[in-house]
């Protein structure tokens, strides 16, 4: 039976769900998403021409300039974002959790029941399309889960983006753990096939391509790390994995073993994202039953696979959706979740630089002034698309702060394509290329969690 976002697992305290559950929902519809702009309106030049290039996804796509030059008008009907929050105590264990949906069905929101196991079976999910939302009033045609047509709540889950990393990464985790690879082997990537996204022949280390793919979010590194799952039976096994944990949304699917390159296939949900990441992050005893009635537990990784993955979240360099530290001394976006970042990217001179893209990857302001206010670590993906905006990740409140442990993941239709009313000219400041309402949701959430 499925419960008002109760979680009550049995080595777990238990905790009002619904509090956090109505706490989100209320941040959510305070961020008035509908007021944003769109930039490439259904039937335009400007969507024709987007339309026509093939699938980017970057920090900041090279084309996204003339299409933000466009005329743009109000979003035509409410965007979809999918949102989980999850508590934690000190050893990890779920206390609570609140999933809340959004969509033109639900402009206001709406609360998904979670069971103890902190699973749902009351969402029809519908695989992405961006042309199905955009003329068929949000709706989807395709399920992405079997036997879910009588749900009560029907929802085409945004496109994860570079999220679906956090399904890669932990695949490469394991087959460490396997001893069928090792962090510090030399590969050598070989495409047979050319990919628009992915890179030609590179030769590094597994980790190396690791990190790329977590802290830079390097697509390259990323197909080179499916292909390695190929050629080890990887992709098929996880897939079966994560079906048997109970992890319905997590579908590593359509990826090509010839080059690594990944498809629209790929789906996640914020609600599994989550568990995932609670995984990683550490549960003490059983984390949730899984249908087949086996305990779930963090040994699914090793102790020392966890803590590799964790630092690399940790080192995160785009620090610019649910936190904005990146953006320190900037007037938009404003600021987000107090994160401490990575002492990797700051430079000599105080200010963050992730690559030389000087529109989205060099900032202009030292970031000790946020560095210094900063109460919690964040370690967290990002990703973005024309059509995908998201963050996924585990907060640790900083020594002397207010106690805070919890994951938060955020999907959404709401990519670059999309622009904030007050977005400062970009000939004021360098254009941020996402929205900030998910940095206000952020803030939002965790000023909610330092209270409690």
């Amino acid at each position: 039976m499925l419960t008002a976002t109760m979680v009550q697992p049995a080595d777990a305290a238990t905790h009002k769900s619904s509090a956090l559950a109505a706490r989100l929902r209320a941040a959510m519809v305070a961020q008035n998403f509908g007021d944003l702009l769109d930039t490439t309106p259904p039937g335009s030049a400007q969507a024709r021409a987007l339309d026509a290039q093939p699938e980017s996804e970057s920090g900041r796509p090279k084309h996204a300039p003339a299409l933000s030059a466009a005329a743009a008008t109000t979003i035509h009907q409410q965007p979809q974002v999918d949102t989980t929050v999850i508590e934690l105590d000190k050893k990890g264990r779920p206390v609570s959790s609140g999933t809340v949906l959004m969509s033109p069905q639900y402009k206001n929101g709406v609360v998904v029941p979670v069971d103890k196991n902190l699973r749902t079976t009351a969402v029809r999910y519908r695989l992405w399309d961006t042309d199905q939302w955009d003329a068929n009033n949000g709706q989807g045609t395709t399920d992405t889960v079997p036997g879910r047509e009588n749900a009560p709540i029907d929802f085409m889950e945004p496109y994860s983006a570079s999220i679906v990393k956090l399904m890669v990464g932990f695949g490469i985790m394991q087959l460490v753990d396997k001893g069928s690879i090792k962090l510090d082997d030399t590969y050598a990537y070989t495409p047979t096939k050319p990919s628009d996204r992915c890179e030609g022949a590179t030769t590094r280390t597994i980790r190396e391509y690791f990190d790329r793919m977590i802290t830079i979010s390097d697509n390259g590194s990323a197909c080179t790390l499916i292909k390695v799952m190929h050629e080890h039976g990887g992709v098929d096994w996880l897939n079966q994995q994560f079906q048997d944990l109970g992890l319905d949304m997590l579908q590593l699917k359509g990826t090509d073993p010839a080059n690594g390159d990944w498809s629209p296939q790929i789906t996640m949900s914020s609600l599994d994202t989550a568990k995932l990441l609670m995984l990683i992050n550490g549960v003490s005893g059983t984390a949730w039953t899984a249908p087949n009635g086996k305990p779930v537990t963090s040994d699914i990784l090793s102790t020392s696979s966890r803590e590799f993955f964790l630092k690399e979240l940790g080192d995160q360099g785009w620090n610019n959706v649910l936190s904005t530290t990146n953006y320190c001394g900037y007037s938009y976006p404003t600021q987000g979740m107090p994160q401490r970042i990575a002492q990797r990217w700051i430079g000599a001179d105080g200010t963050v630089t992730v690559n030389d893209d000087p529109t989205d990857g060099k900032y202009q302001y030292p970031v000790q002034p946020c560095q210094d206010a900063a109460q919690v670590t964040f370690a967290h993906k990002t990703g973005l698309t024309a059509f995908a905006a998201g963050d996924a990740g585990i907060v640790h409140s900083l020594p002397g702060q207010a106690n805070r442990n919890y994951i938060i993941v955020s999907f959404s239709n709401l990519g670059w394509r999309y622009q904030d009313a007050n977005r400062p000219n970009p000939g004021v400041q360098p254009a941020v290329n996402r929205t900030e309402k998910f940095a206000k949701l952020g803030r939002a959430m965790d000023g909610y969690e330092a209270q409690k």
